[in-house]
């Protein structure tokens, strides 16, 4: 088990110094290449930034209005048949347009009902295995400027509903 420790914290410097070393040997100005792509991704983080702001505040004002948690007591009626904790309802939401504000709502659990508690160990692992649906396809699309998703949303939530019953059935 040590061996996979040591392996690990090795991976990430021996992909980046073998990039390096490869793009050396191409006889690529490796440093010119980085900064650009640096200037790059900085002028991609400016262009997202209004989209960013928005989901943010959106989220904010969803949960400092109360909605969610009625939402929340609403979707929980119907979810707590079907195995699936009521506490858990907001974080899903949120989870769907955050993963910022999803960790809120996850260390708030955590203080709540505790780490190990089943609660906290679907919650752990259901933030593992969803995604941002919304911010992902906002900030992706909008960057390479694709108008037509077709059925990405629809793939999205059914990839999100299978995360989170995995989640449930995990936790047991």
């Amino acid at each position: 088990m040590s061996f996979l420790l040591y392996i690990s914290d090795l991976i990430v410097p021996l992909v980046i110094f073998g990039i390096v070393v490869y793009g050396m040997l191409m006889k690529v100005n490796v440093y010119d290449e980085f900064i650009k792509g640096a200037k790059k991704g900085f002028f991609t983080v400016i262009k997202i930034m209004p989209t960013l702001i928005g989901l943010m505040v959106a989220v904010g004002i969803l949960r400092a209005s109360g909605f969610l948690d009625f939402l929340a007591d609403l979707i929980g009626k119907l979810t707590s048949y079907i195995g699936f904790p009521s506490q858990l309802v907001p974080l899903t939401i949120v989870k769907m347009f955050s993963s910022s504000a999803a960790t809120g709502l996850l260390l708030d659990l955590y203080k709540e009902y505790g780490t190990d508690s089943r609660i906290g160990l679907i919650a752990s692992i259901m933030m593992s295995c969803t995604e941002t649906i919304f911010y992902t396809m906002s900030v992706y699309f909008m960057t390479a400027k694709v108008k037509k998703t077709r059925y990405t949303l629809a793939g999205a939530l059914v990839a999100t509903l299978a995360g989170i019953a995995a989640s449930v059935w995990l936790a047991g």
